[in-house]
């Protein structure tokens, strides 16, 4: 692997804590506003939503879905064009219970915006 594609492992950037800071909040607008207006949202094994449009609906429903959650950024890998982190989501359902497990995300970016954005992780276990 060269140094010019060698994955660079760093402190957490600025921008993605407030990427998560804002998905924390709830805020399916402002979250909409770091995705490209016809980029890609992938989330776990639901079909993707396109466009910034639905992925907002996709998000903001997600969001009424629960009552809370938190992430826990461990760590973010930085390639040209390329984002990955991965860490803990605690998510509070309205029953006031607790499912905390965890997560990793890819981002394909285009310039400062995210052209594909990917979710991996289990959440069968959040409505269930």
């Amino acid at each position: 692997m060269s140094a010019e594609t060698a994955a660079v492992r760093t402190p957490i950037p600025a921008w993605i804590a407030r990427l998560f800071a804002t998905i924390d909040a709830r805020d399916a607008r402002r979250f909409v506003e770091f995705i490209a207006r016809d980029g890609a949202f992938h989330f776990a094994n639901a079909p993707a939503a396109v466009g910034r449009e639905a992925i907002h609906g996709m998000v903001d429903g997600f969001f009424q879905a629960i009552a809370g959650l938190q992430h826990e950024l461990r760590e973010a890998f930085v390639l040209p064009g390329r984002v990955a982190c991965h860490g803990t989501v605690t998510y509070t359902r309205h029953d006031g219970t607790r499912l905390a497990v965890p997560f990793a995300t890819i981002f394909a970016m285009e310039g400062e915006l995210i052209r594909d954005y990917r979710i991996f992780m289990d959440a069968s276990a959040l409505f269930a």
